[in-house]
């Protein structure tokens, strides 16, 4: 890589204050190695005590300046890899997660092995590693985001798997040199994240970061090799859905000029929508930190429907 951000550049927060922890020129090619940390899960495995913990949860580290990015513009972080270490954890926070209920108030943390044999969930169970970035993001105009919830227009804790190697996510630019940061590194995590916290792990994202001009995001995309997945945000989940289905619509009539009509019938057809990471899309209640409001939905629309004299359709 050509570029290297240890752990100790970790913050809490998505922000343009202070000064950048890095300035590179967009569209090179170089590599960025951003290192994360997984302490916070360690020392919950140790104490099984909120109380206890002398670090914070989920740091990013950065940001990242990139020179010539100006609001409206977006960023594309194309992921090359995600190096995992010897570690990941499964943690049950009491409280959080659509498990909480069953898991009570007791704290579970167990230390999860990766080795070449994969993902040591269970003593039985031992999964081929499927790492991602749950948290990324670009900073806001004003203030700070978050970096456990709501997930922003700007990005954040999405904990999308689609966020893995060979995807590249397109973030807003608010601010003059966009200011990106990483975090949250996943060893493995099903869609949805019904624990909240996935089986975390320490390790490296490598990405590569470009520009594209004007494209003026109200929200977060991401694509993969096959498809572009739009993420919708919004209080209720309908207005999250609803939001999403409009940005897919708008990416096929207004950037690839299709007929309206055209547009929404193949979206009726092979449009699929579906829950995103549990972070909520709107501030949480000061009184329940770790209750979402709010929904982070996806809609994923198969790249094959561009190709061809008439869209992809016959």
């Amino acid at each position: 890589m050509d570029h290297f951000l240890d752990k100790t550049h970790g913050r809490f927060g998505f922000s343009a204050s202070g000064s950048p922890a890095l300035k590179i020129t967009p569209g090179t090619g170089e590599t960025i190695g951003f290192e994360t940390s997984d302490e916070v899960y360690a020392q919950l495995h140790e104490f099984h005590d909120m109380e206890k913990l002398t670090v914070g949860i989920n740091p990013v580290t950065g940001p990242v300046y990139v020179e010539g990015a100006r609001p409206g513009d977006a960023l594309a972080v194309t992921i090359h890899d995600i190096r995992l270490k010897d570690r990941g954890w499964s943690v049950s926070l009491p409280g959080s997660g659509a498990l909480q209920y069953v898991m009570g108030e007791e704290m579970f943390t167990r230390r999860v092995p990766i080795d070449d044999d994969g993902v040591h969930v269970t003593d039985r169970h031992t999964f081929a590693p499927l790492p991602m970035i749950g948290c990324i993001g670009t900073a806001p105009a004003e203030g700070s985001n978050s970096t456990i919830m709501p997930s922003t227009p700007q990005g954040g804790n999405m904990d999308l798997v689609q966020c893995r190697p060979g995807s590249t996510v397109y973030l807003p630019v608010m601010v003059e040199g966009a200011y990106l940061s990483i975090g949250d590194i996943h060893a493995i995590m099903a869609e949805g994240e019904s624990s909240f916290v996935a089986i975390e792990a320490e390790g490296i994202a490598v990405v590569s970061v470009d520009v594209v001009r004007d494209l003026n995001l109200r929200a977060p995309r991401v694509e993969t090799a096959d498809e572009w997945i739009f993420v919708g945000l919004g209080d209720p989940v309908q207005e999250s859905i609803r939001r999403g289905y409009e940005d897919m619509f708008h990416f096929l009539v207004s950037d690839h000029g299709w007929d309206r009509g055209d547009a929404y019938a193949v979206m009726s057809a092979v449009g699929h929508s579906q829950l995103g990471g549990p972070t909520g899309s709107a501030e949480p209640d000061p009184l329940h930190p770790f209750s979402a409001v709010g929904a982070v939905t996806i809609h994923r629309l198969p790249k094959s429907v561009l190709a061809g004299p008439a869209a992809g359709t016959t």
